[in-house]
């Protein structure tokens, strides 16, 4: 069912995701990340101890535009992964080992407020205060997903999440908070039953960001979600998540064009058992105007 995407993609924190850059920039991006834990199953599938283990790359191009005078970005989005671990299924020790392609998502930012589109030039003298922005992202079924077994890395749906973020800066030391939810499509071919429903997964981040000068920067990440019960065949699961995460991140740089970011994450309360860890670095190159 595509059971481990779903908490994955709600856990997600992002710092800096709601800050100006100059237009006309070109982020390639290549990160790796493992996750690591006790993933929750829905009560009326036959699964328990429950431990698997995730290998993700993922690969990504990012663009900095100009939208009608505001500062904005686009982000295409390809994760591929591989699967592994041990359950009991009706009482009998069974295996899962799968690679493949996880589902494509591409996302939209832009700032309303406080982030004007400035070029190379102008915006060496541009210092923030406050930014308010919205995003969109949707994530399409294009992920590795067989309806015969339980775990798949694919969701066989489609998402999307809008949110709305604000970043406020005094000095070195930025704030950002970010609200949003997921909203999905039904799985029409799910294991064993003929409809899967997902009700929305509302989303809350925040980060503590503090900028050390010439390139270098950390944040003090938290995420909160909740919701997210499914429905199978008309029938709701006792399921619903309420979760509540803390984790770090490092910005490195390295060259003028190129950096590494640092990050990992935690669960410190889960309503539904569902506590994993999660690490991982990305390398990032940029190019383009300036530069």
């Amino acid at each position: 069912m595509g059971i481990t995407s779903s908490p994955v993609s709600a856990t997600d924190m992002d710092p800096r995701a709601y800050s100006n850059i100059p237009i006309g920039l070109n982020f390639l991006i290549a990160g790796y990340t493992n996750i690591k834990g006790n993933i929750a199953f829905a009560p009326t599938v036959p699964i328990t101890n429950a431990k698997l283990e995730t290998h993700s790359s993922v690969f990504a191009y990012v663009r900095s535009l100009d939208f009608w005078g505001k500062s904005g970005k686009v982000d295409i989005i390809i994760p591929e992964a591989w699967l592994s671990g041990q359950a009991e299924v009706l009482g009998q020790q069974k295996s899962r080992d799968v690679v493949g392609f996880a589902d494509p998502m591409a996302r939209l930012y832009v700032n309303l407020y406080g982030a004007p589109a400035l070029s190379m030039k102008e915006f060496a003298s541009y210092e923030q205060d406050t930014i308010v922005g919205i995003s969109l992202a949707v994530t399409a079924p294009g992920g590795q997903y067989d309806q015969r077994k339980l775990v798949n890395i694919g969701t066989n749906r489609w998402s999307i999440k809008p949110e709305i973020g604000i970043s406020k800066a005094w000095g070195a030391l930025i704030t950002e908070f970010a609200a949003g939810m997921y909203i999905f499509t039904d799985n029409t071919q799910p294991f064993v039953k003929n409809t899967l429903e997902q009700k929305p997964i509302y989303n809350l981040q925040g980060h503590l960001i503090y900028n050390f000068g010439m390139g270098i920067w950390a944040a003090f990440d938290a995420n909160y979600y909740t919701g997210g019960r499914t429905i199978q065949d008309n029938i709701m699961d006792a399921n619903m998540q309420q979760n509540w995460r803390v984790g770090g991140t490092l910005s490195l740089p390295i060259t003028k064009q190129n950096s590494i970011k640092l990050n990992g994450s935690t669960g410190i309360y889960s309503r539904t058992g569902s506590n994993f860890d999660i690490i991982g670095i990305v390398w990032q190159y940029r190019w383009g105007e300036g530069l």
